[in-house]
C-alpha cells in the first residue's frame, strides 16, 4: 500500500505527459524522421537521403538569407521588447491618474487578432497608405514601407512590436508588486533619484523576470510567420523571408517535406540554444552553474 502512496505524485503527471507525447515528441520524431528523405521527385514514394537536406541547406545560400534575416528581426525586436514594456511598467506601476484606462489601450492589441493588426499595418504602409499621407504633408517623398527592401523588415518589427508591448508590460507589472517598498524607502534615505532606485533595486529584484521576458521574445521573434505571410510574402527580393517562412514555403508551396522537415530541426536547434544562452547568462545561481 505505500508502494501505491509513492507512485502518487507521477500518477498527476500522467496527464501533462500525454500532451507533451501527442504534440511535442511524437511530431518531432516525425518530423526528424522526415528530415531524411528526398520528397522533391515523389511525394508518395520518398528516397532516402541521409544528411543531404542538411548539407543542402546548409550550402544554400537563399537559406542563410533567411537565417540572417530571422536574426536581424530578432535583433530588431527583442531589445524594445526587453526594455520599452519596463519603462512603461514603472510608470503605469506609480502613482498617476487614469492608469487603468492607460493599461487597458495599450493592453488592448494584445487581445486582437494577429491577422487583423498585419493587415491594418498594411493598409498604413500602402503607396497611398496613411503613413505616405503624412509624409507628403511635410513635403516628404513617399517610401515603400513594405516593397523596399531597406523599409520592409522593420515595417513588419513594427507590427510584432505593437502587438507585443501590452503583453510583456503585464508580465512586469506582475513582477514589480513584489518588489518590497522598504527598499525603495531605504534608497530614498541614502540619497538616490529615481533612475537610481529603479537600477539598483528595481532590476535586479525583477531580473529574472526580465530573463524570462528575454527569452519568451527571442523565441516568438525567431518563430515569426504571420506577419510576414500576411504583409511580404517574404518578399521584396526575399528581405523578410525567414526559417518559419523558408518552411512553409517548402513544406506547403513546393511540397519538399524531407527539405522543410530538415529546416523545422535546425530551427529547433537554434531556439534551444537561445534557451541555453538564457540559462548561462539570467539563470547560472538557480541552476547551479
Amino acid at each position: 500500500m505505500s508502494f501505491i502512496f509513492r507512485l502518487t505524485p507521477y500518477f498527476f503527471l500522467i496527464p501533462a505527459f500525454i500532451v507533451l507525447a501527442v504534440f511535442f515528441f511524437i511530431p518531432f520524431f516525425q518530423t526528424l524522421h522526415l528530415s531524411f528523405f528526398d520528397y522533391s521527385k515523389d511525394i508518395y514514394n520518398p528516397q532516402l537521403a541521409s544528411w543531404a537536406n542538411y548539407i543542402y541547406l546548409i550550402k544554400n545560400p537563399q537559406f542563410l538569407k533567411t537565417i540572417l534575416n530571422t536574426f536581424y528581426f530578432l535583433v530588431l525586436c527583442v531589445p524594445f521588447l526587453v526594455v520599452f514594456p519596463l519603462f512603461l511598467a514603472v510608470v503605469l506601476n506609480s502613482k498617476i491618474r487614469f492608469k487603468t484606462l492607460y493599461k487597458l489601450i495599450i493592453y488592448l492589441p494584445v487581445v486582437v487578432s494577429i491577422v487583423v493588426v498585419a493587415i491594418a499595418f498594411k493598409w498604413l504602409y500602402a503607396p497611398e497608405g496613411l503613413l505616405n499621407y503624412f509624409l507628403n504633408i511635410l513635403h516628404l517623398p513617399s517610401i515603400g514601407w513594405l516593397s523596399d527592401p531597406r523599409f520592409a523588415m522593420f515595417s513588419v518589427a513594427l507590427v510584432t512590436i505593437f502587438k507585443g508591448v501590452g503583453y510583456y508590460m503585464m508580465i512586469y507589472l506582475s513582477a514589480l508588486m513584489s518588489v518590497p517598498k522598504e527598499l525603495y524607502e531605504a534608497a530614498e534615505v541614502d540619497g538616490a533619484n529615481e533612475w537610481q532606485k529603479h537600477m539598483c533595486v528595481t532590476v535586479p529584484h525583477i531580473m529574472p523576470v526580465i530573463a524570462l521576458v528575454t527569452t519568451i521574445s527571442s523565441i516568438s521573434a525567431l518563430k515569426v510567420f504571420v506577419e510576414i505571410y500576411v504583409m511580404t510574402r517574404g518578399g521584396p527580393l526575399d528581405s523578410t523571408k525567414t526559417i518559419v517562412y523558408y518552411i512553409y514555403e517548402k513544406a506547403f508551396e513546393n511540397l519538399d517535406l524531407g527539405l522543410a522537415s530538415a529546416a523545422s530541426v535546425i530551427l529547433l536547434v537554434v531556439v534551444m540554444a537561445f534557451s541555453l544562452i538564457n540559462i548561462f547568462v539570467f539563470e547560472r545561481k538557480k541552476y547551479g552553474l
